[in-house]
């Protein structure tokens, strides 16, 4: 069931950036429409399933997490429109994989067996030579100083994921309990650096549009923290990043972003590694 539920995550989490980039606008656009739908998803999944009370330093917790998915995710609505949906995705893969699953073998215990974590810290790097296959060639439209600030703003911001994805493993309550707080943690974020950067953004239809992005990735997360629970952070988190296989080819299919032969060769290959990295931590 674990399997299950970190799969279905990758494939509403790599349709979440097309949609985004299909709507088009700003960063602020993304985020405050993606949250709105999320928040949405929050209440409903509150309401639904009735979740047990929880403490207040645990709410506050699941807020903080939900918060530093914002850091992230602006990050990564930014990074499109300097280096697109078929670059930025699989780089923030790799760096989101790379922190993840040192947070849970190092702070968690996963992988406990030598065994485990030479075949995990194997994988890890068949999964990052995978990605970067994906990049070969760059984009013939983006100079070499986009590239640049592509890659400064997603190594800065992916911190915020890396403890989005951590928290779920730290707090010992069950995943239906924090997941509305994260929700509202995330919108709260959002909001505040909407109203700071471009309050206009509240009532651009732009945004509005986006909430169905934020519906798609709420799911998602509601399905990565109890993937999280059953099966542990480093192998649920791996798992869903096979999300990158549908956002790259995604970004080729309908967002017409161009690859020549070499570069769809290499991507291809890459994408297969990918596969073939997330099946073999599944089963660690």
């Amino acid at each position: 069931m674990g399997i299950v539920c970190a799969l279905l995550p990758a494939l509403f989490w790599g349709f979440m950036p097309l949609i985004v980039k299909k709507v088009g606008g700003r960063p602020t656009n993304g985020i405050l429409g993606t949250v709105m739908g999320a928040l949405i998803v929050g209440i409903l999944i509150q309401l639904g399933t009735h979740p047990q009370a929880i403490n207040w330093q645990t709410f506050l917790v699941s807020m903080f997490a939900g918060a530093c998915w914002v850091i992230g995710q602006v990050g990564q609505f930014a990074a499109y429109n300097k280096i697109s949906v078929t670059t930025t995705m699989p780089i923030s893969t790799a760096l989101q994989l790379i922190g993840t699953s040192l947070i849970g073998v190092f702070v968690f215990g996963e992988w406990p067996s030598m065994f485990s974590k030479i075949v995990g810290f194997g994988d890890i790097i068949l999964l990052i030579i995978g990605v970067a296959l994906t990049t070969v060639g760059g984009e013939k439209g983006n100079n070499h100083r986009n590239m640049k600030q592509g890659l400064a703003i997603l190594l800065l911001t992916s911190i915020g994921y890396w403890i989005y994805s951590a928290v779920p493993k730290a707090i010992h309550v069950p995943g239906t309990a924090m997941f509305f707080p994260q929700m509202l943690g995330a919108f709260l974020a959002a909001a505040v650096y909407v109203l700071l950067v471009d309050r206009h953004t509240f009532v651009e239809k732009k945004t509005w549009k986006n909430i169905i992005a934020g519906i798609l990735w709420s799911i998602a997360a509601f399905l990565y923290i109890i993937a999280a629970k059953q099966i542990g952070i480093a192998t649920a988190f791996t798992i869903t990043q096979l999300c990158v296989v549908i956002s790259t080819l995604g970004g080729i299919v309908f967002l017409h972003e161009h690859k020549n032969a070499r570069e769809l060769r290499f991507t291809l290959f890459g994408l297969a590694l990918v596969v073939l990295g997330s099946f073999i931590t599944a089963f660690l």
